[in-house]
């Protein structure tokens, strides 16, 4: 009866309608819309939230209930288990790869620290720091007086006798590495003395030229140079030492430059007064030889300072 009403309704004109008949066939177009989207978020998955079917056409205090397309919601999409899963698996991989790109910065610099390093080092080859002063048991160059045929040999006799067992172990330092701030040359103008410079002042090296002590400093540096040579044997060079006066020049030669000291002051010592070759607090150079000429019982020592 009541669907013989809703067709006969329909078959009549809009106007010809009364109010209730057209609030029903609102109500019926609604229905079937809401049927028709229904089955399509089936088809899709998609979940809604479902309404009470439309009340009774015949109840006018029913409301009417609208859609989430009606209201302009969107459907709720649910969470599967697997796009969990899938989810946190893209979560690590993002994670591990900011890592990574982090340990490949780190050990970037890494590697750029360590060449700019070796590239430092290349540039500025490192300082050969001076072997600390060894102190002799007695001074350098002592040796007896030549005989008439010239032959003479270290004078072991002017060793204190509790001081001899180390007469051996200094013997034995090694002879330092070349190297460009060492000195290689002497010039003594005013007693006409130009000679090389060789490093170690045992016997052997006091026949090559003027000796270096092993450990004493360099050339223009802080502390003392301690050179010695003979007076009467292998070159005399150092025989006229005592002519040198106040004001009189050293001049000392490296591979790279010279240095000009200046004559202080003369002393006559025992061949026991090692500190004469202590290191000092300004740049120096000291002078060592046996004296008197062919005698050879003391040491002159000539002590002169670096101009400035």
């Amino acid at each position: 009866m009541r669907y013989n009403a809703f067709a006969m309704a329909r078959k009549k004109a809009p106007e010809d309608l009364s109010v209730e008949e057209l609030r029903r066939l609102l109500v019926e177009k609604r229905r079937g819309a809401r049927k028709e989207r229904l089955e399509h978020y089936r088809r899709t998955g998609r979940v809604v939230a479902v309404a009470p079917d439309f009340p009774d056409l015949g109840d006018k205090s029913a409301p009417v209930v609208e859609t989430p397309e009606e209201t302009g919601a969107q459907p709720e999409v649910p969470v599967t288990k697997r796009r969990k899963v899938m989810d946190r698996i893209l979560l690590a991989v993002e994670v591990l790869a900011v890592i990574g790109l982090v340990a490949v910065i780190v050990n970037g610099l890494g590697l750029l620290r360590d060449l700019n390093q070796e590239v430092a080092s290349a540039l500025n080859p490192e300082t050969v720091t001076p072997t600390p002063l060894v102190m002799a048991v007695v001074l350098p160059s002592g040796h007896t007086p030549p005989d008439a045929q010239g032959n003479t040999a270290p004078n072991e006799s002017e060793i204190p006798e509790h001081l001899r067992p180390m007469l051996q172990s200094l013997a034995n330092l090694p002879i330092p590495t070349p190297a460009p701030d060492q000195a290689i040359r002497i010039q003594i103008p005013s007693i006409n003395i130009d000679a090389p410079v060789v490093q170690g002042d045992g016997w052997e090296q006091l026949k090559k030229g003027v000796a270096q002590h092993i450990g004493s400093s360099d050339p223009g540096q802080d502390g003392n140079v301690v050179l010695s040579a003979h007076n009467d044997v292998y070159g005399e060079l150092f025989r006229f030492l005592d002519k040198l006066q106040p004001g009189d020049q050293v001049v000392l030669y490296t591979q790279q430059r010279q240095y000009t000291y200046i004559v202080d002051r003369t002393v006559l010592v025992e061949p026991t007064a090692v500190e004469v070759m202590a290191s000092t607090g300004g740049p120096t150079v000291t002078l060592i030889s046996c004296y008197p000429y062919l005698v050879d019982k003391q040491r002159i020592v000539v002590f002169a300072r670096l101009q400035n």
